[in-house]
C-alpha cells in the first residue's frame, strides 16, 4: 500500500497547484491501484481509497468521472462514497453505469434517486440485474413508458401487487408492454386475463406468437375462460320488467337523472343501466340491452348521444356493456371521437330509424 500514501502526498498538491490534467491523472492513478488491489483490500483501506476518489471528484472533468463509472460499477466492493456521487451525478453518462449495475447501491439510494432524478436515471435503474419491490413501486409510479416497459421485460425485477395492478392498466394502452408484461410467470393469473381481456385481436395473437413455452399454456387457458365468460354474458336473457318499472318510478317522482344513471353503472346493475338508458333515448330496453351485447359499440355511441349524455357517463357504460370482448383503451379512444363527432340531432334520427327497422322485422 506504499504507492497509495505516496498518492494521498500528490493528491494534495494536484489540488492546490489547479492543475486538471493533473488531476485526471492522479484520479486514473488511483482507480488503476484500486483495481489491481481490490481482491485484497479489507474495509478501512477500500474507506481510504473512498477518502481520496471522492476528494478528486469535486474538481474533475466529465470524461474523466464517466470512466471512473464504468471501471467501478461491477466491482462488489466498490469504494460506496464514491459510488453514491456518481449515482447521484445529474449527467446520465457519469450516473448510468452505476445506476445499472453497481451492487453498492442500497435500496435506499436507489429508490431516493428514483424519486428526484431525470427519466433517464431511472431508465437505468430498471435494468439491473435484481429490484427490489419497493424499487419497482417509484419507478413505475415516476418513470415513462420507456421505464415501464424495461422493467416489466427485466425477470429480475419483483412487483407488488398493486404495482402488477398499475402496469395492467397502462398496458391498456401499450401493445408492447402488454406482451411483456403478459410473459411474466409472476404475472397473477388473473391480470394475466385481464390484460387479454381488454387486448385487441392482433395483441391476443402476438401473445400466443411470441409466449415462451412454460407461459402459453397459461395464456391459451386464459383464452378459453374469456370466452366461456363471454358466451355465458351474450347468451344470457335478462328480464328488464323490474328495472323498467323502478326507473319509471323515479323518473315520475323527478328523481331520475344522468347522475343516478352513472350510479346504476358504477354499481354494476345492468338491467337498471339497460333501462334508464332506454327512457333517455325514448327505445325500448330489449333494444338497448341488443345494442350493449354488440361487438361493435356504434349503436351504444348513438343511444347515448340521443339520450344527451356526457362523455364520462358513456365512457362507464362502454366498460360495462356485456359483449364479445371488454373495451380496450384505444377503443375507448376511438369511441370517444366518434360520440364528440356526432350531432345529437343525426343521433335522435339514427335512433328512430333503428326503432323503425326493428318494429319492421318483428311485424314482419
Amino acid at each position: 500500500m506504499g504507492d497509495t500514501w505516496s498518492l494521498l502526498a500528490e493528491l494534495e498538491a494536484a489540488v492546490v497547484s489547479g492543475a486538471p490534467r493533473r488531476r485526471t491523472d492522479i484520479l486514473r492513478r488511483v482507480t488503476m491501484l484500486f483495481l489491481d488491489e481490490s481482491d485484497r483490500l479489507n474495509d478501512e483501506q477500500i474507506g481510504v481509497f473512498d477518502d481520496v476518489l471522492v476528494h478528486l471528484m469535486k474538481r474533475i472533468e466529465a470524461k474523466a468521472l464517466v470512466q471512473l463509472s464504468n471501471s467501478l460499477c461491477n466491482i462488489g466492493n466498490a469504494p460506496s462514497l464514491t459510488v453514491r456521487e456518481l449515482a447521484y451525478d445529474d449527467r446520465i453518462a457519469v450516473a448510468g453505469p452505476v445506476l445499472s449495475h453497481s451492487p453498492r447501491l442500497t435500496d435506499t439510494d436507489l429508490i431516493d434517486i428514483a424519486r428526484t432524478k431525470s427519466d433517464d436515471h431511472l431508465l437505468a435503474i430498471s435494468g439491473r440485474a435484481q429490484i427490489a419491490e419497493a424499487v419497482s413501486d417509484m419507478l413505475i409510479d415516476r418513470g415513462s413508458a420507456r421505464v415501464a416497459l424495461r422493467l416489466a421485460g427485466n425477470a429480475g425485477a419483483r412487483f407488488s401487487n398493486e404495482s402488477f395492478a398499475h402496469l395492467a392498466a397502462r398496458a391498456e394502452k401499450n401493445p408492447d408492454l402488454a406482451e411483456a408484461l403478459g410473459f411474466r410467470l409472476d404475472l397473477p393469473i388473473q391480470l394475466l386475463k385481464q390484460l387479454l381481456q381488454r387486448a385487441t385481436e392482433l395483441v391476443r395473437k402476438r401473445f400466443l406468437a411470441n409466449a415462451p413455452a412454460e407461459r402459453r399454456n397459461q395464456i391459451e387457458h386464459a383464452l378459453a375462460d374469456i370466452a366461456a365468460d363471454v358466451s355465458r354474458d351474450v347468451t344470457k336473457a335478462y328480464d328488464f320488467s323490474s328495472a323498467d318499472d323502478l326507473v319509471k318510478r323515479l323518473n315520475r317522482d323527478g328523481k331520475l337523472n344522468e347522475q343516478l344513471l352513472l350510479g346504476f353503472v358504477c354499481e354494476r346493475r345492468y338491467e337498471e343501466t339497460v333501462s334508464a338508458l332506454a327512457l333517455f333515448c325514448c327505445a325500448p330496453p330489449k333494444t338497448i340491452g341488443r345494442l350493449m351485447k354488440n361487438r361493435n359499440f356504434d349503436g351504444v355511441i348513438v343511444a347515448c348521444k340521443a339520450a344527451k349524455l356526457s362523455w364520462p357517463t358513456v365512457s362507464a357504460i362502454l366498460r360495462l356493456r356485456f359483449a364479445h370482448y371488454s373495451i380496450s383503451e384505444n377503443e375507448l379512444e376511438e369511441a370517444r371521437r366518434a360520440f364528440l363527432a356526432l350531432s345529437q340531432a343525426s343521433a335522435q334520427r339514427t335512433m328512430r330509424f333503428m326503432l323503425v327497422q326493428e318494429f319492421g322485422r318483428e311485424a314482419g
